[in-house]
């Protein structure tokens, strides 16, 4: 504008530059601006008059694109950082939980109450599980290099040395250098192009450029400028709660994630399946979100909470250590589940941690009024089954039904009980250690002979406690579990109807008779203690779950080999009154349970319906087919109908052709086909699968993948871990939970 002449212009430019004098008088700012007049010769520029024409036209040209942009403050958001194994990586906050921090202090809570940001501290930590605190930062400069995915945020400190940009900007003084003392150089080209230029440990003396010493980094100013996807922050209202149990081992899939990172997964395809399928009802108020919460036991059987490992590993082989290493850490589980010890500390740990994080939701979440589900995968749906299984009634436990909650010997205290065995000259010893008689209980033989104590008071000491630990009927040799999941009543091994058996085919029968009654022999209502279900107290949960799912269970294969051979009808959990068994057609770990309940009918699982509202493809092609085979079967049978009624009318006048209908009935039913067979005949009647779900279908099967469907063997791993990403998995969580709510679902349009 000055070289343009308009004398107003000048003249208030250097008022400006008076008064900045006057204020900012010895700043690096005014500084700038003096040296920027130097540049100007004030003598040579013109003064115009405004009504020449050229001072007009010269107006009328000037380049107002030219012209820069007035600085502005650059708009901080706040980043967390994330380190899986050697990788760290830094994620954005939600837009809302980023306003929160901005404008608190002290504590927020941030990601849906599942953290708690400590601001001045700069980290976050974790409310509901053990996590080490992550690193927090109010981000406005990051960087990229040629290498890099996303961009990285700067420290705070260097990004507030960064700010000099405003002195570019005010000046309109580009290409200035930034230098640091770590060595780095930033570069200000202009607005749009900045760069950071590393230092090399050792470079040659001829190299001056920057440009020269390292690859730079692309540098941006603000986080709308650079791709990042920002959150969505998540409803503030929760309507239901569900607590998910994992399985063996401490991963849960196969990039070795712990159920924490599985949960947060699963959480996040539930919260987009609820911004697409109940879209309207989210507008409307009606619906907020599902809070998911990880269950983590694996951590309390194994490490130094058991000594297990310590044990384990003395007797293990020395050969192919990873695989060995991997056996111990994942399917010792499953036998650990069938020992009487560590079962209980199973269950125990399972059932004290989803109380403990119930009681903890409900402080944090203080309005919450919604029900609470529970979920299960692989082993953890079994530990549910059978927690779920012993769990009492409030009319129960009115009633006296006999059960010690965890932790419950007796009134006597230790002193009490090693006086009446005559072994009191040992409670010094014992109190040392800080043991009483619930620790004692859990203490092996080698333990106390650890301490000093002779194989006589060890025996004592044990056999008492241990005999005071189980229930009543544990102590007769045998456990009671609820009526219902029970073998059907067993035949005698011999008897007079065995004595009668003809030869032959009878014989034959009779002798599969005998074996099978002597597989079944052990009733699963029953055990005697050791064999069989193991005699373990099932402790009580704080709640009455609405609603179990089951995600690749091995449930029915467990109660099979127990020796339950029918599920009754009308059974149903005490406290639960619905019950789901999803599967992966290919998962090798899964079994279903409906024909446990409805043996005499071959029915097929139900089909879990694709998130997006059909069949995948290669389903619908093979139904398809199937539909076409059908129908061309149905319309040959059909011709072949009509023309056995008019051979059978012809049948009832000649004795010969009654003959051939005769022959001709047997070959068909040799062949198994039907011919004659009225349609009403052939529609199945409705199928009732028992009240376990209260009278609707238990099993449903997931849809494999095109690719899937290739090699089932191939697949059969990942298809035994995909319930944690399978979108179709957890809308049909969703349906049922807002189902029962009484909200519209909502199919969006493809």
């Amino acid at each position: 504008i000055l070289r343009k002449g308009a004398p107003f212009t000048f003249q208030f430019t250097l008022n400006c530059v008076q008064y900045t004098a006057e204020c900012f008088s010895g700043s690096s700012l005014y500084n700038m601006y003096i040296k920027k007049l130097d540049r100007v010769d004030l003598q040579a520029s013109p003064v115009v008059d405004e009504a020449s024409p050229s001072s007009t036209s010269s107006f009328e040209m000037l380049d107002m694109d030219s012209v820069p942009a007035p600085y502005q403050e650059v708009q901080p958001h706040w980043f967390f950082c994330r380190r899986a194994d050697e990788n760290t990586s830094w994620l954005p906050f939600s837009r809302e939980d980023s306003d929160k921090l901005e404008n608190e202090e002290v504590v927020v809570a941030v990601d849906g109450d599942r953290y708690d940001v400590h601001v001045k501290e700069r980290k976050r930590y974790a409310v509901y599980w053990d996590q080490a605190p992550t690193e927090v930062r109010r981000c406005t400069w990051f960087y990229k290099g040629d290498k890099d995915t996303r961009f990285m945020p700067y420290p705070e400190d260097f990004s507030q040395s960064l700010e000099a940009y405003e002195i570019a900007v005010t000046l309109d003084e580009w290409k200035r250098k930034l230098e640091f003392p770590t060595g780095e150089t930033v570069i200000l080209h202009n607005p749009k192009l900045i760069m950071q230029y590393q230092p090399l440990g050792l470079q040659d003396e001829w190299v001056s450029s920057p440009s020269e010493q390292t690859r730079p980094r692309t540098v941006k100013r603000g986080v709308e400028n650079i791709s990042v996807e920002i959150p969505d922050g998540e409803p503030e209202k929760v309507d239901h709660l569900v607590f998910m149990v994992h399985g063996i081992g401490p991963a849960c899939d196969l990039r070795f994630r712990s159920i924490i990172q599985c949960v947060n997964d699963f959480r996040s395809a539930s919260l987009s399946l609820l911004a697409s399928h109940y879209k309207r009802a989210q507008q409307d108020g009606q619906v907020g979100r599902v809070e998911f919460l990880p269950v983590n036991w694996h951590s309390a059987l194994h490490g130094d909470a058991t000594g297990v490992d310590e044990d384990i590993q003395r007797i293990t082989l020395p050969s192919i250590s990873r695989l060995r290493h991997f056996t111990n850490d994942t399917l010792l589980d499953l036998f650990f589940y069938n020992s009487p010890t560590y079962c209980q500390t199973i269950v125990d740990t399972v059932s004290s941690e989803i109380n403990r994080l119930h009681v903890l939701f409900k402080q944090r979440h203080p309005k919450f009024n919604g029900a609470v589900s529970v979920v299960g995968h692989s082993l953890g749906s079994l530990i549910l089954f059978d927690l779920l299984t012993n769990q009492r009634t409030g009319s129960e436990a009115r009633e006296g039904v006999p059960s010690r909650e965890p932790g419950h010997l007796s009134c006597d205290t230790l002193e009490q009980t090693l006086t009446r065995l005559g072994l009191q000259q040992y409670l010094d010893t014992l109190q040392a250690e800080n043991l009483d008689l619930e620790s004692l209980a859990l203490c092996h033989d080698s333990e106390l002979k650890d301490l000093g104590i002779p194989l006589g008071p060890r025996k004592k000491i044990l056999n008492y406690v241990r005999r005071r630990w189980m229930p009543e009927d544990c102590k007769t040799g045998a456990v009671r579990v609820t009526p219902g999941l029970q073998v059907p009543p067993q035949h005698p091994l011999t008897s007079d109807h065995d004595v009668n058996q003809p030869s032959g085919q009878a014989a034959q029968q009779s002798q599969f008779h005998r074996a099978q009654s002597v597989t079944s022999a052990v009733d699963y209502e029953y055990f005697d203690v050791g064999i069989g279900q193991v005699s373990i107290d099932y402790p009580q949960l704080a709640f009455h779950p609405q609603t179990f799912f089951a995600f690749g269970s091995p449930i029915g294969m467990f109660l099979t080999v127990r020796g339950l051979k029918h599920i009754d009808p009308n059974y149903t959990f005490p406290t639960c009154k619905s019950f789901y068994n999803i599967y992966h057609p290919y998962d090798p770990v899964a079994y279903r349970i409906e024909p446990m309940i409805v043996s005499e009918v071959d029915l097929e699982p139900m089909l879990i319906p694709h998130h997006k509202g059909r069949k995948r493809m290669h389903l619908e092609l093979k139904d398809s087919l199937t539909r076409m085979s059908m129908d061309l079967k149905n319309n040959v049978l059909g011709s072949l109908r009509t023309a056995w009624q008019s051979f059978a009318r012809l049948c009832t006048s000649c004795p010969f052709l009654q003959y051939l209908k005769f022959s001709v009935c047997q070959y068909i039913k040799s062949e198994g086909m039907q011919i004659s067979v009225s349609a009403e005949q052939t529609e199945q009647a409705e199928i009732k699968v028992g009240m376990l779900n209260g009278g609707r279908r238990i099993d449903y099967v997931l849809q494999e993948k095109p690719i899937e469907s290739f090699n089932e063997y191939l697949f059969a791993i990942q298809s035994h871990l995909c319930y944690w990403e399978s979108e179709d998995t957890a809308l049909l969580l969703l349906k049922e939970i807002y189902d029962k709510l009484g909200v519209a679902f909502e199919q969006p349009q493809q």
